[in-house]
């Protein structure tokens, strides 16, 4: 697993505790597309069910996860997609 996925996994296993994670580098499909960049590490799906999850809204759980990868945001990750969900 590349570096910035792994800091990406690491952050949300600590904040969120999830009973499922995924973390899928997608930049090599968006070569040449805007916020690519040579070395990939910009583009990325997100699969996470926590129970942590279980009382908020989708809005709301995007949120979260935007506020612990924030530095990632700003710094090399382009996109992020989302799948998450609660436990119940």
């Amino acid at each position: 697993m590349a570096a910035m996925a792994e800091t990406i996994q690491e952050k949300l296993a600590a904040a969120f505790a999830p009973a499922r994670l995924e973390v899928i580098d997608e930049s090599e499909q968006h070569r040449g597309h805007s916020g690519w960049r040579e070395g990939g590490e910009t583009h990325f799906r997100v699969v996470m069910r926590a129970a942590a999850f279980d009382d908020m809204g989708r809005v709301e759980r995007s949120r979260a996860v935007h506020r612990v990868l924030a530095g990632e945001l700003e710094e090399r990750v382009h996109a992020l997609a989302l799948d998450l969900g609660g436990t119940r």
